[in-house]
């Protein structure tokens, strides 16, 4: 069966690999000749593919509450001490990503700092089971959060009392999600947040209209018939394939990211055509995923919410910020865009995300 990308470009979109969406039925077969991975400008700092020699990585597998695996990999300090158990921190990629693409960077900068670290692939992407794929589940991502905290409970080097979340992107709303329900994150972190709920419903700074919002609906309802009967299963959304000189700020942001060497992976079974685009008919049920409703219940877990100061996402992460309860924090990053604090290391403020989780992670605090 042939599978086709639906690339909408009206209704701003939540999928954190693009903000163009709309019903213009654009479609490109995954049997058409792949783009060439172009070249990016050199970005101060990008460090997508960061390796350090510092820790030691191992590939792990668990299972979430509906059985599917899931797939991570478990970084460990090399100089840790292994007598004793320690904090731990589960690290979620960005929407439409795999844990290749700045979860892993995140992961193995905070072991370096003493931390044991998990970045996963969350269901229907990368590694981590489920089918088909790139389907939209905000339930199960964030089940995959909490059967990761299930996981990292029964190892013998984890305290666990002391596990922290890490949200990148679109894994910032669903590590919410999941801390709304599961008490034993202790500590919930976000970075470059989408609410992708709200995105999807309202657009951009709410630009999307009611009208845009029933049309994508309606095609999304269409289409359903036509897979049921055996029809292609369209893609949505997810980062443009070329630039042109009419493609938006947004647009070529996330470009430079997904397509380009700088932070472009293709897993093994999926093509460069399908990478970083969810499903049409699935990715309608982030207009029923409401994150930050009930976020204040969190209290008194701490938040840490962290966006550039030019992000185009910015908004969500000041929303969250002030729906939540105390202890919270809002953290600007001076000169930095919402994909720069995917890679970019000479801005992302590890210091800070250090400081949180020790002091949050603390043996004292959590007594």
């Amino acid at each position: 069966m042939k599978h086709r990308v639906l690339i909408p470009t009206l209704l701003m979109s939540a999928i954190c690999t693009t903000a163009a969406f709309a019903i213009d039925r654009t479609y490109i077969s995954r049997e058409a000749s792949q783009t060439p991975v172009q070249q990016s400008a050199v970005v101060e700092g990008a460090d997508n593919f960061y390796q350090s020699d510092q820790v030691t990585m191992q590939r792990v597998t668990f299972r979430n509450q509906y059985n599917m695996q899931a797939v991570g990999n478990l970084f460990i300090p090399k100089d840790l001490d292994q007598n004793t158990n320690h904090p731990t921190i589960i690290v979620g990629h960005p929407m439409g990503a795999v844990k290749e693409q700045s979860s892993n960077l995140y992961a193995q900068k905070l072991a370096e700092q003493g931390f044991i670290t998990l970045s996963l692939d969350l269901s229907f992407w990368g590694k981590s089971e489920g089918q088909p794929r790139n389907v939209v589940a905000p339930d199960i991502y964030a089940e995959d959060f909490s059967a990761a905290v299930d996981f990292l409970g029964t190892q013998s080097l984890v305290d666990r009392d002391r596990i922290g979340v890490l949200g990148i992107c679109g894994s910032g709303s669903f590590v919410i999600s999941a801390a709304k329900i599961d008490p034993r994150m202790k500590a919930i972190a976000t970075v470059s947040m989408y609410d992708m709920g709200a995105a999807n419903r309202n657009g951009l700074r709410h630009s999307a209209t009611l009208e845009q919002r029933q049309q994508a609906i309606a095609a999304a309802a269409e289409q359903r018939y036509a897979e049921f009967t055996g029809g292609e299963t369209q893609y949505t959304s997810g980062t443009v394939h070329e630039l042109n000189e009419n493609s938006t700020a947004i647009e070529r942001e996330f470009y430079d990211f997904y397509r380009t060497p700088r932070g472009e992976y293709t897993p093994e079974g999926s093509s460069p055509q399908l990478t970083t685009h969810p499903t049409l008919t699935s990715n309608v049920k982030f207009l029923n995923f409401y994150p930050f409703n009930d976020i204040e219940t969190i209290s008194p877990r701490p938040m840490l919410f962290i966006t550039g100061d030019n992000a185009h996402s910015r908004e969500f992460s000041e929303d969250a910020y002030q729906r939540a309860a105390e202890p919270k924090e809002l953290y600007i990053v001076p000169n930095a865009g919402h994909v720069d604090l995917y890679d970019r290391v000479n801005l992302i403020p590890w210091d800070k995300l250090a400081s949180f989780f020790n002091q949050h992670l603390s043996r004292s605090q959590v007594e």
